[in-house]
């Protein structure tokens, strides 16, 4: 019913980009935290995997042994599709015997790409290819592109309804949290949003607190400051 992409930026930051014919497919499905890693589980979701695999990673266990443990204690795992990247950007997949065709996983350096209910196996290969094509793009840029490719393949053989993009970078909460719930074309849309974003919403997040910055910038002045700064391409806030 999927594809999607779990990734590891060379920064560190780690996102999720999705789509699918499946109402708010994000809220289910993208699971990410700075420092740990992501994952995504799709097909006949199992959404306990989301909480339960990041609190793996955040123990210590591999992206190998998070999968393992994970469809070893699910009696559907022959439904399920997960993949998952760690903290140092290994990657560990699953797709289900009983997951509906095309269906398949492809790992990457870094990243991974998974789908079902797919016209082909073109959409993961076109993925791939675009993803390591684009290195030199934004990350969040960078993960659209790779999934507009795979729509541009065919994507989900039952057309098209929901995309969502998550990224969480060095902060507790995520740097980017972008959903398309409901649209005719939900990857273009989320892009939109992403453009959207840069406007106001990513500057202003970055004089949110933080670890660096416990209190942030409070000084609205300096806020506007900051806004325009980024504006004026001095402030590296792209997570590339």
């Amino acid at each position: 019913m999927t594809w999607s992409i779990v990734a590891r930026s060379r920064s560190g930051a780690f996102g999720v980009a999705i789509a699918s014919r499946f109402f708010a497919v994000g809220a289910l499905c993208s699971h990410a935290h700075s420092g740990i890693g992501a994952l995504a589980t799709q097909a006949l979701v199992n959404p306990l995997y989301g909480p339960r695999g990041l609190s793996m990673l955040s123990q210590g266990l591999s992206s190998s042994d998070v999968v393992e443990a994970l469809i070893e204690s699910d009696g559907g795992r022959n439904h399920r599709q997960l993949h998952v990247v760690d903290a140092e950007g290994n990657i560990a997949a699953h797709t289900g015997l009983e997951c509906i065709e095309w269906c398949g996983h492809v790992a990457g350096d870094g990243f991974s790409v998974a789908g079902n209910m797919l016209t082909g196996p073109e959409v993961i290969e076109d993925t791939v290819q675009a993803y390591d094509a684009a290195s030199e793009l934004p990350f969040a840029e960078r993960l659209i592109a790779a999934m507009q490719a795979g729509e541009s393949a065919g994507g989900d053989k039952r057309g098209k309804q929901a995309a969502a993009l998550l990224i969480c970078s060095a902060e507790a909460y995520p740097f980017l949290d972008l959903r398309v719930d409901d649209h005719a074309e939900p990857l273009a849309e989320l892009l939109r949003l992403y453009v959207k974003s840069l406007e106001r919403y990513q500057p202003f997040v970055a004089c949110l607190p933080s670890r660096a910055r416990p209190a942030g910038i409070t000084d609205r002045a300096q806020i506007e400051a900051e806004i325009e700064r980024f504006h004026a391409g001095t402030a590296a806030l792209t997570h590339r």
